[in-house]
């Protein structure tokens, strides 16, 4: 009775370690965009488009969704017909990206969204409504606002990590109260070093997300001026 018992408890606590083990290699593992996850799941999606006469697994969204987060895809559908699991790093599965459609009618892309930008957005929003209204703290161009975060309980100001090129991207808001990533540094550098020739009024945002598995979300629309620099551009 002494050795089974020694040996249940040796079980349990190995068991009670490598589940606080777990966790910490699957958050790593959830916030990296593997290569090979997206293009598992982008043959999934090849697949039950085939099958399925054109058919597209995603999710119903309203139609004046903003576009990158218009498509998000239905593992629903694909597992486990077309795919074993969700990947790691989606949101179904506990990551912290949601798998997206772009292109949908030509060529339909899977990309991702980096939910940390919505999680962000959402506190900033919280915090508005908490307040009453958004302490606006200064002009950038028409329609386009600085906020005061220090009013909103900051101590300094909220940004993420580009994707593209590893800068602070901070955050604007509109006159309707609406919260985006201003993506404009980002546009400045990749204009620059790029080979487009978009013209005036043209909507560049999606010169981030051409050679990048995650798309620009939460972003207002950009277009070029007369000199080929990003301008903020009125919806």
């Amino acid at each position: 009775m002494k050795i089974k018992s020694i040996f249940s408890l040796c079980f349990v606590v190995v068991f009670l370690l490598t589940g606080c083990m777990y966790p910490q290699e699957r958050k790593v593992e959830n916030q990296i965009p593997y290569e090979e996850q997206l293009e598992s799941v982008q043959n999934a999606v090849n697949r039950f488009q085939e099958a399925q006469g054109g058919i597209l697994p995603i999710k119903t969204r309203d139609q004046d969704t903003p576009i990158y987060i218009k498509y998000p895809i239905d593992f629903s559908s694909l597992v486990p017909g077309y795919l074993a699991s969700a990947p790691g790093n989606s949101f179904e599965n506990g990551g912290i990206f949601q798998y997206v459609l772009i292109d949908v009618e030509e060529n339909p892309t899977v990309k991702l969204v980096d939910l940390r930008i919505a999680e962000k957005i959402r506190e900033i929003k919280i915090r508005i409504r908490s307040q009453g209204y958004p302490p606006f703290k200064g002009s950038i161009a028409d329609n386009v606002f600085e906020l005061d975060f220090s009013k909103l309980g900051y101590k300094s100001e909220p940004y993420i990590t580009s994707p593209y090129t590893h800068n602070k991207l901070y955050f604007i808001i509109d006159g309707k109260g609406e919260i985006y990533v201003d993506y404009i540094s980002d546009l400045y550098l990749k204009l620059k070093e790029s080979k487009h020739s978009f013209k005036q009024g043209e909507n560049i945002i999606s010169i981030l997300e051409e050679n990048s598995p995650i798309v620009p979300a939460y972003s207002m629309p950009y277009t070029i001026d007369e000199n080929n620099e990003p301008i903020y551009m009125n919806n």
